[in-house]
């Protein structure tokens, strides 16, 4: 099978399908959605680094004055209730997409967030003193306690909102109802199930009850569903949904087959002309951000390990690993095009992509080099993420660095610093590493590629002095 054959077939019965599931409303909306949750997760990140600086004396001092403690208020309200953000940020944009005032389905797929799962925190005070606790010293005989006292002891705090369903632990459950929402609430306004006033009423008192007949009826039916779990299950939904999809899910992610895979999707799109970063991110955010928000409790809670559940492969593994310097890791290459080039074209397109590779950007490669569609550079293209994500990987497994710590640096973020924010100055060794490990895969490539280029150059040019 020739080039053009192969390429025709991959396209036909790998990309068509990949992209038709990508390119659904569904997938638009989650991509979208998403993205109002990014300034939260990042300003949430400051403040975790605020409340837990890694420097004993700072952060002591930072302790005892009180500050650490607003700190964690202003990460808590913020980071710490990203599945908030999914559930209104994926209704809204599904319902604006489809052409409607989508305020208040993201109002609404709130609400039925909320109403899906149990609003109370199971037994504080048992928690409180288990083995371990603060208070188990004082407690340790509980059972020679009066049976009234044990019986308040060990009961549940209701009517309030747990923050743990807010939070990572919550991003599929929320995912789901965002979806649904967006879905049944525009199916309804489509069907003219709403509301009709007069003219003369304002807009925006209108525009509230033409959202009334929906926002009203997923709310009962999610009523209903609520339950269902409770009363027949004797659980809630969005606890449901954790045991049985998100944590298999999220198993699955923070693998290494899970890491690999991801590695090589993303340079595997973007070698036929489609945007592996978005597509990958769109798949892997509801799974891959959970796990940073994990990581960052545990960094908050000063447990932060592999022992203590800790993941490996996090929101930041995918931006700060998978595509430093931008999609395959192109570092190698600009450091190639500046130091070793002979054509004119790398040496121009080097001079155009070193300031944007530091900022992860390589587009001016992607397309300008190319890299789409280029077999003189598909190894290296292909095999750097890969390669980075296996010995990223192993180097976290094996504790010579420690676990991301779940503080969530812009995707622009340069090298080196990005890995200092993201774990410390262990971590940001080992992004320079990395870097290393680029420059290693390209340089043989590039070589051979720009001797190619230097002898089409010389032709064409041998050419237009014959012509002249």
């Amino acid at each position: 099978m020739d080039q053009n054959a192969q390429e025709t077939w991959i396209n036909k019965h790998v990309l068509a399908p990949i992209m038709k599931v990508v390119n659904t409303k569904p997938m638009n909306a989650l991509k979208n959605g998403m993205v109002y949750a990014l300034p939260f997760i990042i300003i949430g990140s400051i403040f975790l680094i605020l409340s837990n600086i890694p420097y004993a004396p700072v952060a002591k001092v930072i302790a005892d004055s009180g500050w650490a403690a607003f700190f964690s208020q202003a990460y808590t309200v913020s980071f710490g209730v990203l599945a908030v953000w999914a559930a209104i940020g994926i209704a809204y944009c599904y319902v604006r997409d489809e052409g409607y005032e989508a305020l208040p389905a993201g109002l609404t797929s709130f609400a039925v967030f909320l109403l899906l799962q149990h609003l109370s925190v199971a037994s504080p005070l048992v928690a409180a003193t288990a083995k371990g606790g603060d208070l188990h010293k004082y407690t340790a005989n509980i059972d020679k306690l009066p049976h009234a006292v044990q019986t308040l002891m060990n009961a549940d705090v209701t009517g309030v909102i747990s923050t743990t369903w807010l939070g990572g632990q919550g991003m599929i459950g929320a995912i789901l109802i965002g979806i649904f929402t967006g879905i049944a609430y525009s199916k309804m306004l489509k069907a003219g199930w709403s509301i009709k006033l007069p003219e003369q009423v304002p807009a925006n008192v209108a525009g509230q009850f033409t959202a009334m007949i929906p926002a009203g009826v997923i709310i009962t039916v999610a009523m209903f569903i609520y339950a269902f779990f409770d009363k027949v299950l004797h659980a809630d939904l969005l606890t449901e949904i954790y045991h049985l999809i998100q944590t298999p899910l999220q198993g699955v992610s923070d693998s290494l087959p899970g890491a690999l895979i991801i590695a090589f999707l993303v340079p595997f799109f973007w070698f036929f002309g489609v945007h592996g970063g978005l597509i990958m991110g769109a798949i892997t955010a509801g799974l891959l951000i959970p796990n940073t928000f994990d990581n960052a409790a545990l960094y908050k809670a000063g447990k932060l390990s592999l022992e203590n559940g800790a993941h490996i492969v996090t929101n930041e593994f995918y931006n700060n690993f998978i595509n430093l310097t931008g999609s395959g890791i192109t570092i190698g290459l600009v450091v190639f095009t500046l130091w070793r080039a002979r054509s004119v074209q790398l040496r121009s397109l080097g001079k155009i992509e070193a300031v944007p590779a530091l900022f992860n950007i390589n587009e001016p490669f992607l397309f300008g080099l190319p890299l789409v569609l280029n077999p003189m550079l598909a190894i290296p293209f292909f095999l750097t993420p890969v390669i980075v994500a296996l010995t990223t990987y192993l180097v976290i497994w094996s504790g010579i660095v420690p676990p991301l710590n779940g503080v969530a640096a812009p995707w622009t973020t340069p090298p080196i610093i990005s890995g200092f924010l993201i774990g410390g100055w262990k971590m940001a060794v080992w992004q320079t590493i990395t870097l290393l490990i680029s420059t290693a895969m390209y340089f043989p490539f590039a070589m051979h590629y720009d001797k190619m280029l230097v002898a089409q150059e010389h032709a064409n040019l041998a050419k237009e002095t014959d012509a002249a």
